[in-house]
């Protein structure tokens, strides 16, 4: 304790053994004790007592389209990770599709790496892509240190990131499981989509008519008998249809290595409730309806699914038109995810540990980067989310830091104010006003 420079005191403390008043001692950037509250600061120690605000730590999301560069009229570094530490998130894992070039060869995530080190405000680390013509580059990518790498079954949207048929993907999760990596998915069957029926217009029904829960389900059936077979690794991005869950957990009972997220959107919004021509309520796969995102709750009560994350998608204004057909398919999220999910958490009897476990701890365990993120333990980064859990806001888009702000929850009324982000020790975030970027760029070793 002798040696700390800064402690940090707060009446709830989010701990791995559980919420506690406490006193965590920060040195160097990294935590090196979690004390008894009432434990005396040492000589030349910086004290910041909380008072009864909650130290959470800070959100690590691994589902993140940033866009840049090539698309930077979208997103960008600078916005994106502003918001992200406006919304207590303190690490983020950038998709590698969306920014031009897509991260799908090493000097392409040279590329990506030069642009992001400049503007990052948190920490930064990348996924690869693997498309139907770069095996080859899978494993200097992994190598190069990506976290893993990213995979479509059914058309992406942008035509440099094509999807994979069966035999493709049997030949990329073949490579990826020579070399011990991950294969993260967005599983939708496209003969299922084609075979849906496809009707144009503002109709929200009809839309999500377009994307049945049975291309999911296809889709997911395929990814885990190529995984049992292939002995791979494979993660299960953004799920969104509940009738996917007991394949899921029959799979994973059956000893294949599966893991599985869903998105704030899914938990927190239903069908029923998005009004025709709304498109800043379109994704892919869509929200569906109430009883569907009950048994999703469910299913990260009980561990089917293991983490929450926003894939948080932008796009410009234009894009976002009133005919769901043809308007971009995505969520922002970064800014609110936090209160969103803590919203909608307590109203189901959750508590704050429950969303840390699943925003954080999860998160970081997904890519291997919980020895030193995800946890207020000591050995772990000082990376930190102080948290106003009973002060309630109402969603102004004038007020989100992504560069467009389009949002589903405009208008809505959350729970859980941020109220200051930490990075390794030092304040990034306060009140609405942000530091110059202190993020690093990471890498699978890290």
């Amino acid at each position: 304790m002798s040696e700390a420079e800064l402690v940090l005191r707060s009446t709830r403390v989010v701990t791995p053994g559980g919420t506690r008043a406490a006193a965590v001692a920060v040195t160097g950037g990294t935590i090196t004790a979690v004390l008894p509250h009432d434990a005396p600061p040492p000589s030349g120690a910086r004290l910041e007592d909380l008072g009864d605000d909650v130290l959470l730590p800070g959100l690590v999301d691994t589902h993140v389209h940033v866009n840049d560069p090539g698309r930077t009229e979208w997103e960008g570094f600078w916005t994106a990770t502003r918001a992200a530490a406006a919304g207590g998130i303190t690490t983020l894992v950038d998709m590698p599709l969306n920014s031009l070039p897509p991260t799908t060869t090493t000097d392409h995530l040279r590329t990506k790496r030069r642009v992001a080190a400049a503007k990052a405000h948190i920490d930064v680390g990348f996924w690869g892509g693997a498309l139907p013509d770069n095996v080859k580059d899978l494993r200097p990518l992994h190598e190069a240190g990506v976290f893993g790498f990213k995979a479509f079954l059914s058309p992406s949207g942008v035509e440099e990131f094509p999807h994979l048929d069966r035999e493709r993907l049997e030949r990329s999760l073949a490579e990826i499981a020579g070399f011990g990596g991950l294969l993260i998915v967005h599983a939708e069957d496209p003969h299922r989509l084609d075979a849906a029926p496809q009707r144009g217009g503002a109709r929200y029904a009809d839309f999500l008519a377009s994307r049945p829960r049975g291309a999911e389900d296809t889709a997911i059936a395929q990814l885990l008998d190529a995984a049992r077979r292939l002995e791979a690794r494979v993660h299960i991005l953004h799920l969104s249809s509940s009738d996917a869950l007991p394949l899921i957990a029959a799979a994973r009972a059956d000893g294949v290595r599966v893991t599985v997220e869903t998105c704030p959107h899914y938990l927190t919004l239903t069908a029923e409730e998005v009004p025709d021509g709304a498109s800043e309520f379109k994704c892919c796969p869509p929200i569906r309806e109430a009883a569907n995102q009950d048994l999703l709750w469910q299913a990260l009560a009980d561990g089917t699914i293991d983490c929450v994350v926003t894939d948080h998608s932008p796009s410009t204004a234009d894009l976002k038109t009133d005919d769901f057909a043809t308007a971009w398919g995505g969520i922002s999220g970064l800014q609110l995810s936090l209160s969103a999910v803590w919203t909608e958490a307590r109203r189901r009897g959750h508590g704050l540990a429950d969303v840390a476990a699943w925003m954080s701890a999860g998160t970081a365990r997904l890519v291997g980067l919980d020895g030193r993120k995800g946890a207020i333990a000591p050995g772990h980064d000082a990376d930190f989310a102080v948290l106003a859990p009973d002060e309630s806001f109402t969603v102004d888009p004038a007020a989100l830091q992504h560069r467009n702000r389009i949002t589903a929850y405009a208008g809505r009324t959350l729970d859980g104010v941020v109220r200051s982000t930490w990075l390794r020790g030092q304040r990034i975030y306060h009140q609405g006003e942000f530091t110059e970027p202190k993020g690093r760029l990471l890498t699978r070793a890290d």
